[in-house]
């Protein structure tokens, strides 16, 4: 298969209504799509990016209206949530139509939607005519897309199409709220912070992760995030034994001389350039990657989440 790349939304979006899978551009990462009712396009994203299948993919629409073809009721925390948010880097999560085929969500009866607030990604989702199933556009465990040409590096030759856009804004997937009971569950931390959802829905809490429960978002099973390198978390300022071929990222310029440094101005900066950073340790051969901890609140909690999965090996 050849990999097309374009610059025209609607060029990718004849891919998606033809039954192949596209990658896009989101504010978030880059995202591999396919229409949401179309089964065996969804079995070709979970074969291109080699993609367990108990791991549920999100919706993405590009008008608040198209929700109401992917659920059986927008629940009232959800309707807050839709209002004071979207379009926005926030996945909500509600009972599915039955329309929805079961292998989009992981044979669950609830789908996560989002409406990306990248414009380019909704000038693609308008043109796609449906909602689009779409997970990170990487190949399985891997750092998610922050560019296209992650994703080229990734599944050039596994997939249809790649919508060249911009790199991300944000560089983390997108929070994860379940909205199907009374008290909301933050499933995945992102760039909306769990500060500012209770800010709407005070209820709101983090969801504690359940031993051999089925996932009902993306990123909680799996080994995710990770380069091919050992990712360690080290505490700020604290001495490391420093190896050859060491890479380090963090808030603080370390004492220590590494291969490869990047020392980011905010939080906000070195959540943006994490993955990015570990596809670059990779391609210069890193064996082992030094993680500065940050404090888990705001956007540092969705950081922790993902160097923590990633360290995980």
């Amino acid at each position: 298969m050849k990999t097309i790349l374009t610059t025209s939304p609607v060029e990718a979006a004849g891919f998606i209504k033809r039954g192949g899978i596209a990658a896009f551009p989101t504010e978030t990462v880059y995202g591999l799509g396919a229409n949401i009712f179309d089964a065996k396009a969804i079995a070709n994203i979970f074969e291109a990016k080699q993609r367990p299948d108990d791991n549920p993919l999100i919706a993405h629409v590009g008008r608040i209206e198209d929700i109401d073809l992917l659920v059986k009721e927008i629940t009232e925390t959800a309707q807050k949530f839709i209002a004071a948010f979207f379009p926005a880097p926030l996945t909500i999560v509600l009972p599915k139509a039955s329309r929805v085929p079961l292998i989009a969500t992981a044979n669950l009866e609830t789908i996560g939607v989002r409406m990306p607030k990248n414009g380019f990604a909704l000038e693609f989702l308008r043109a796609c005519e449906t909602p689009v199933a779409a997970p990170s556009a990487n190949l399985s465990g891997k750092p998610s897309p922050t560019t296209w040409q992650a994703v080229y590096e990734d599944l050039s030759g596994r997939i249809d199409c790649i919508l060249q856009g911009e790199t991300t804004q944000i560089g983390l997937e997108s929070t994860v709220v379940d909205c199907t009971s009374a008290i909301p569950l933050v499933l995945r931390p992102g760039a909306v912070t769990l500060e500012q959802l209770q800010k709407i829905v005070s209820e709101t809490r983090a969801y504690q992760t359940k031993n051999n429960a089925q996932p009902r978002s993306p990123g909680l099973r799996h080994r995710h995030y990770s380069p091919r390198a050992k990712v360690v978390l080290v505490n700020p300022k604290s001495k490391i034994q420093n190896p050859n071929q060491s890479a380090f990222i963090g808030l603080d310029l370390p004492d220590e001389e590494f291969d490869f440094v990047k020392i980011c101005p905010s939080v906000k900066d070195y959540a943006h350039s994490i993955f990015d950073f570990f596809r670059q340790c990779d391609r210069q051969g890193i064996e082992k990657i030094f993680c500065e901890r940050v404090e888990e609140s705001g956007i540092g909690l969705a950081l922790m989440d993902r160097l923590k999965r990633a360290a995980e090996s």
